[in-house]
């Protein structure tokens, strides 16, 4: 039987001569990083607050050496294989001073024949890193530049583009061993790798076993494959090193995504026997579903149109990007506390961007328990990619693992070809600087489609995000299949998000700080202003405060201190998410889906996450909650100055029932009230047209009432020209179960009400945010802390600013 035994035991790693840090050989986590391992030592500053980050630069253009000893017993094995995860990135394996393996690929595993060179007892084990810059500048120099979005050479290796910061990341582009190594035996013969391609087929459920092995000789073998609790048994002849075996399981279950269905999975598992002997084996689980993306022609251009077991889906995404800066530090837990917050918002669709990662088993396996459908990009972002060797063969080799490994997961859905890059050779002058170089183009047209047809066969494969779906049209037209909207934030007012009629869109975002608590573990800026040094230096995006205040000078009242700055740009970018999503929603089926940017941060960084790199939940991400609803109402423009009201019913039910809505001056009286009979068909919309007593005028808003959807508001003037009376309530505390209920009563209008008790407690959590309440109406927050809870001084300050806040306050 084949063993498996980890070394993440006794490391440690050494700078080369002449670091600053680490010149002898300090502790070292595995998995893990350098820059992890030289703060553990407390050689440098912590990189994620003020400036550390500046205190780390020189990491990444130095060679670092990993060293371990571990005891091998010995045994009669045919083969003795170290196995690595994940190597950033050029690496060379020796064991026992002998060569025996090397790495030049962050996103691939390797797997090193160590037979001749290990010994019975102890193990001398040497990982020895070369600079990331050091290799990528070579190949650079070697093969021509070629366009960047950012001044790096990320593009000239394999590695995670986001390593060499982003406009929301830090530079750390360390190196390490950055997930799991182990030392593997067996005998006579093993599995090399499944791949289980799943399908449907009258009434039953398919799995296709696709099996490599690897012999050390010519022994008959016999494999034993399940799925569900349906076995078939298959003899391999001497010789034979792939064998192709069919499960069928009878009457399946479906996977669904989680606003859909269930979410059931069958344990599949393979079994390599010799005679009675069991030399191997992999197990798994899969779901049964089928996938399709509808991009076929239609009168109004190309759709984007994903089908999940034939159904059209109105794709509620977001964008994904590494959880965390530093890799290794992102364990299961945390990817379940993510992806669970994610699905309390009702995303369920979450598109892993192409300058980070393939996510690990874990991330994956979450997803297909939680309902979540993955669109995964393969890791090109925003550069021009060479084509030549060593690089063809390293993606091609890095597409077969992935396409292999992930292949069982049926949240996974899509895969895409690159981020932005079909786009950047369009539209970012590229091609006289390029010349007759390549650019990544094979990849994206040729190789990639070919690999995923031959592998995967299961799942549609796009060229790119944005693409147009053929080459002769920009990749970037909205009318054709999926876009991003990049000029709303760079360039424009969010409100211009309605001029787009998009069929999908693939990014659009806006950006906010993170919270309180996080804003200062990531800065001891005193005093603490927009401007301050290292708020400046958390802020990666270019022109990024002044596209903050362009929203907020639109929009809100001036700004008097840093607490209003904090709240209005937090409140700013959920009003323009949601106008956004609102919009495009109001369009369906013409547009098909939404993915925002983004999800998640990688560390405290001003950013367009609707949850910060501390984990914190901003305001955007209970406006995601509020707009990914099943069941929304949209009040809309309707002409030049009218106003339409658009439901949206995304239920499996028929949606019957009566709306209400009111038409208020800014002092909140009602002056004009509606009462809509709807009946509403699943998964289809509606629209009534708002005419008479019931269409505003210039300083009135609308308001639906308190009903069972989220509540929809329409204002004919921004907040800064609205004549609000300042805000007036009563707020009372009573003790809940783990925290304290606080009860908002409105004397006055109260617009976008929120409750910041992060600034009281850093771990404590509010259900809900950006209540907007008109006279005579009451909110209930419930905030979740034992610490405020059990302190009178805490409590009291609940109902009080910089705490709670409205933005007539």
């Amino acid at each position: 039987m084949s063993a498996k035994s980890t070394l993440h035991e006794g490391w440690t790693v050494t700078g080369d001569p002449g670091t600053p840090a680490a010149a002898e050989p300090i502790p070292a986590t595995v998995p893990g990083e350098v820059v992890s391992a030289l703060l553990a030592a407390g050689l440098v500053a912590d990189p994620y607050t003020d400036e550390g980050e500046r205190g780390v630069a020189w990491v990444g253009r130095r060679d670092w050496t990993y060293r371990t000893t571990f005891t091998y017993e010995g045994g009669d094995h045919d083969g003795v294989d170290l196995v690595f995860d994940g190597l950033d990135t050029v690496a060379r394996v020796s064991l026992n001073g002998e060569v025996v393996g090397e790495s030049a690929n962050m996103h691939r595993r390797y797997r090193f024949d160590a037979r001749s060179a290990i010994r019975q007892g102890a193990n001398d084990l040497e990982v020895a890193f070369t600079s990331p810059y050091t290799y990528a500048e070579a190949q650079r120099d070697r093969l021509g530049d070629r366009p960047n979005a950012y001044d790096e050479p990320g593009n000239f290796i394999r590695k995670a583009a986001c390593n060499f910061g982003w406009d929301w990341g830090p530079n750390l582009a360390s190196a390490g061993i950055w997930r799991d190594v182990r030392l593997e035996t067996w005998r006579t013969a093993r599995i090399a790798e499944v791949v289980p391609r799943t399908s449907l087929e009258g009434g039953q459920g398919i799995v296709d076993f696709a099996i490599d092995l690897q012999r050390a000789g010519e022994a008959d073998l016999v494999l034993v494959c399940t799925a569900g609790g349906h076995t078939a048994v298959l003899p391999v002849p001497a010789g034979a090193g792939t064998a192709q075996v069919r499960v069928a399981v009878d009457d399946p279950q479906l996977w669904w995504p989680h606003n859909r269905g269930g979410q059931p999975l069958y344990d599949v598992s393979v079994t390599l026997r010799s005679g009675d002997e069991e030399l191997d084996s992999w197990t798994h689980r899969v779901g049964f579903r089928t996938v399709e993306l509808d991009t076929e022609p239609d009168a109004d251009g190309r759709p984007y149109v994903l089908k999940i077991n034939g159904e059209a889906v109105w794709v509620k995404g977001v964008n994904w990007i590494p959880d965390e800066a530093l890799f290794s530090r992102v364990d299961a837990a945390r990817l379940e506390r993510r992806l669970r917050q994610a699905v309390a918002a009702g995303i369920d669709y979450v598109r892993i961007w192409g300058g980070g990662v393939y996510e690990s088993e874990d991330f994956y396996r979450l997803c297909d328990e939680l309902g979540l459908m993955v669109g995964q990009d393969f890791l090109f972002a925003c550069a021009a990619y060479p084509e030549e060797e060593p690089f063809w063969s390293e993606v091609e080799a890095e597409a077969r693992d992935n396409l292999a490994r992930l292949a069982p997961h049926p949240s996974l859905v899509t895969w895409t070809g690159n981020n932005e890059n079909i786009w950047g050779w369009h539209d970012w002058d590229w091609q006289e600087p390029l010349g007759e170089l390549s650019w990544g183009a094979g990849y994206y047209h040729d190789l990639l489609p070919k690999l995923v047809a031959e592998v995967d066969g299961t799942r549609p494969y796009w060229p790119g995000s944005p693409y147009s779906g053929v080459r002769e049209l920009h990749p970037n037209e909205p009318t054709h299949a999926s876009v991003h909207i990049w000029d709303v934030w760079n360039q424009e007012d969010y409100a211009h998000y309605r001029d787009w009629r998009p069929r999908f869109v693939a990014e659009f975002g806006y950006q906010a700080p993170p919270t309180w608590a996080t804003v200062r573990r990531m800065t001891t800026d005193e005093p603490l202003q927009a401007e301050s040094p290292s708020m400046l230096w958390h802020q990666k995006a270019a022109d990024g405060q002044a596209k903050l205040q362009r929203g907020l000078d639109a929009h809100l009242p001036p700004v008097r201190d840093f607490d209003d700055w904090l709240y209005f740009t937090q409140v700013n970018q959920a009003r323009a998410i949601r106008l956004g999503i609102e919009h495009f929603r109001s369009l369906q089926p013409y547009c098909s889906g939404a993915v925002v940017w983004q999800l998640n941060d990688c560390w405290p960084v001003t950013s367009w996450a609707a949850i910060d790199g501390e984990e914190r939940l901003k305001p955007l991400w209970y406006a995601l909650r509020d707009v990914y609803a099943d069941r929304i109402a949209t009040f809309q423009p309707h002409g030049e100055d009218g106003v339409k009201l658009v439901v949206v019913n995304d239920s499996a039910e028929v949606w019957n029932g009566v709306i209400g809505f009111w038409k208020c001056t800014s002092e909140g009286r009602i002056t004009g009230r509606a009462l809509l009979e709807i009946r509403i068909d699943p998964r289809d919309t509606a629209e009534v047209v708002l005419e008479g007593q019931v269409a505003p005028a210039p300083g009135e808003f609308l308001v639906t009432g308190r009903e069972d959807f989220p509540r929809a508001t329409w204002f004919t003037k921004e907040d800064k020209d609205m004549d609000w009376a300042t805000a007036r309530f009563t707020a009372e505390t009573a003790a809940v179960d783990g925290g304290v209920a606080v009860t908002v009563t409105a004397d006055t209008v109260l617009r976008d009400l929120c409750l910041f008790p992060d600034r009281l407690d850093p771990d404590a959590t509010v259900d809900k945010a950006l209540v907007t309440l008109i006279p005579g109406e009451q909110a209930v927050f419930t905030v979740t802390s034992e610490a405020i809870a059990a302190s009178p001084e805490l409590t009291a300050a609940l109902t009080t600013k910089p705490v709670l806040r409205a933005i007539n306050d």
